[in-house]
């Protein structure tokens, strides 16, 4: 085998949907908050609708996500009522978020929502190899994981704002944020050896 002929790295297995919450109601975004309000560090993302025209702005977020070391909570955007759930876990000083390539996702929270997250590292800087070069989650989980992050263009370019996602959406957006928090705790530790 030579040098170009990379021997594949296994897929990363993500998430198992039974830990993948939607959240789209007071009661929902009531239980979500009381399992995250107590976390150390969250996952975080947020997805939008994409744009296709030169000067179009994006009117994102449409769906927030958080995540902890178990479960994965993502939040539409169109229900108004679980705001005040992220808002607060967001807004938290306590606890910290993390997630790759957040700076339009927390200028679009604020002008959309006027939230303004608190206590947030953005991994992709942090992580950073070169100064040109941001470190994305498909390039950390290779590196402390030795696998295949799989994103799909399809996927991460497909309607958010969409009234009901599809499986593959929800699956996608909650890797998303619970692989920022794991690729978080790997980091440290290997910063720790």
């Amino acid at each position: 085998m030579t040098e170009d002929q990379a021997i594949p790295l296994p897929n990363y297995p993500g998430i198992q949907a039974k830990n993948v919450f939607l959240v789209q109601t007071t009661t929902e975004a009531d239980a979500a908050y009381a399992a995250m309000c107590n976390a150390d560090i969250l996952g975080f993302d947020t997805e939008s609708k994409p744009v296709f025209f030169k000067g179009q702005q994006s009117d994102g977020p449409h769906l927030i996500q958080l995540a902890t070391d178990t479960g994965a909570y993502l939040f539409p955007v169109l229900k108004a009522t679980n705001t005040d759930a992220v808002r607060a876990l967001l807004e938290s000083r306590q606890i910290l978020k993390v997630g790759f390539g957040l700076s339009d996702d927390l200028k679009r929270l604020h002008s959309k929502l006027n939230i303004a997250p608190q206590n947030v590292l953005d991994l992709a800087r942090v992580m950073r190899e070169s100064k040109q070069r941001d470190m994305g989650a498909k390039a950390a989980v290779a590196k402390f994981f030795g696998m295949n992050l799989q994103k799909s263009k399809k996927t991460s370019t497909s309607n958010w704002a969409a009234a009901q996602l599809n499986e593959r959406q929800i699956m996608y957006a909650a890797n998303d944020a619970q692989v920022a928090l794991l690729v978080y705790r790997e980091w440290l530790l290997n910063k720790h050896r």
